[in-house]
């Protein structure tokens, strides 16, 4: 019999090591090398019917459904896989079950768990996670539920509050200032100089809107290196400086220097043989362009102070939306609760349907050998169909007075074993 879990069951569980409770550099060490691997031995290993896995570069959670699964038992097939102690897993990961791990995973389909609040990653990442699972078996009838019901969830509270509205990554937003600055963007040569973080920023960015650019970096080698992650077009630096005198028009500048590697010399002197004008970013830290650069005619310098002012209030606008998205998760909750309590009802009302149908054809067939011959196999048609018909009929209205029962009842357990009794047709 499948097993319907009941919120405040103890038979759903997540398990979880996030950037919130340890730095990048401990939580990769639990990272799964092998993800379908990871998920059969937890579902093998461990008392266990159903397994969800969400890996990230900021989380690594398991979520799962079995009969009293022992927190021990899940945390040693984890230690297992990534050859860490069970100790130091334990000691790292946070333990949700029932409504509290549910909970969890509707603010963080939502955005609210995220590094950056309503970012709308992470609600892609955990439809992957689920569309992995189901399709190599990993995951059931209820994680199926709520996997479903709360990624939808996610996507509602991002429509009703805009959330995940407003740029708050420096290279994203200077990207997005671009966009709007030119309306024949993808028609602008655009050079991006650096190959840290910052420019891969820039650069998946740049990569969203698929524009064409250029990389650049103080060496030509790290160039192709980097263009080849980001699908950027690398050129040594002293040729992107070459394109600067015609052929670029706005410039993305990500690095570190002790120098301005654009100088208003340069800059002035480059501007007399264009026939265009030039947008620049920088977003270095230090600045790498000379400020005086933005007196000249044509140029248009916006630095990364600047940006990071947009980016700010784009954050704070986002934090004053969490109360309104906490509200909507609350009401969303008491839906999934009532949910999964009628879901629990299921296998009772299926063995009760089951014992009146055996009936139900015992019955039949003692009437047919009563009838005998006397009447024709269109009528014995019509009357299977009859003794169906009484038996749902009977049956109809008081389990689906069971099943609104179930959402207004606490004591699931007593009110399934009570329907079983009084539908107990076997004699006592």
């Amino acid at each position: 019999m499948t097993l319907y879990l009941g919120v405040q069951s103890s038979q759903f569980v997540n398990i979880r090591v996030t950037f919130k409770n340890s730095p990048i550099h401990v939580l990769e060490k639990f990272a799964f090398k092998d993800i379908f691997d990871a998920h059969q031995h937890l579902l093998n290993s461990v008392d266990l019917q159903e397994c969800i896995i969400l890996q990230t570069c900021n989380r690594v959670e398991i979520y799962a459904v079995g009969i009293n699964p022992h927190y021990d038992n899940i945390i040693n097939a984890w230690s297992s896989l990534i050859n860490l102690p069970a100790d130091q897993v334990k000691n790292n990961v946070i333990i949700n079950d029932g409504e509290e791990a549910l909970k969890h995973l509707v603010k963080l389909t939502s955005g609210l768990d995220s590094l950056v609040v309503g970012e709308d990653q992470i609600l892609g990442q955990v439809k992957r996670s689920l569309e992995f699972s189901r399709k190599n078996g990993f995951a059931g009838p209820n994680l199926n539920i709520l996997f479903d019901k709360t990624i939808k969830i996610g996507g509602r509270v991002r429509t009703l509050t805009g959330i995940n509205k407003g740029s708050t990554s420096v290279g994203s937003m200077a990207v997005n200032l671009a966009y709007e600055y030119f309306d024949d963007i993808k028609e602008k040569e655009i050079l991006l100089i650096g190959s840290g973080e910052g420019a891969s920023l820039i650069a998946k960015a740049l990569k969203q809107r698929n524009m064409k650019f250029f990389v650049t970096s103080r060496t030509f080698e790290r160039a192709r290196s980097f263009a080849d992650t980001v699908a950027g077009s690398p050129i040594p630096f002293e040729t992107a400086l070459e394109k600067l005198n015609d052929n670029i028009d706005i410039v993305f500048i990500s690095t570190i220097a002790p120098y301005y590697l654009l100088t208003y010399e340069r800059i002035a002197n480059m501007m007399k043989n264009r026939n265009k004008g030039l947008m620049i970013f920088d977003l270095s830290n230090p600045r790498t362009v000379e400020d005086k650069i933005a007196t000249l005619n044509n140029i248009k310098l916006v630095n990364i102070d600047q940006i990071s002012e947009i980016v700010e209030k784009n954050v704070g606008r986002r934090k004053k939306e969490i109360q309104s998205a906490e509200k909507i998760i609350n009401d969303e909750m008491i839906t999934i609760k009532e949910i999964l309590k009628r879901k629990s009802s299921e296998p009772a009302i299926i063995t009760i349907f089951k014992n009146a149908d055996s009936i139900r054809n015992k019955e039949f067939k003692k009437a047919l050998s009563l009838i005998g011959n006397r009447v024709s196999d269109d009528d014995i048609k019509i009357l299977e169909q009859f003794s169906y018909a009484l038996v749902e009929g009977i049956l109809a209205t008081p389990m689906n007075n069971l099943r609104k029962e179930f959402t207004n009842n606490k004591n699931e357990n007593e009110l399934i074993n009570l329907a079983l009794k009084l539908f107990n047709y076997e004699k006592p």
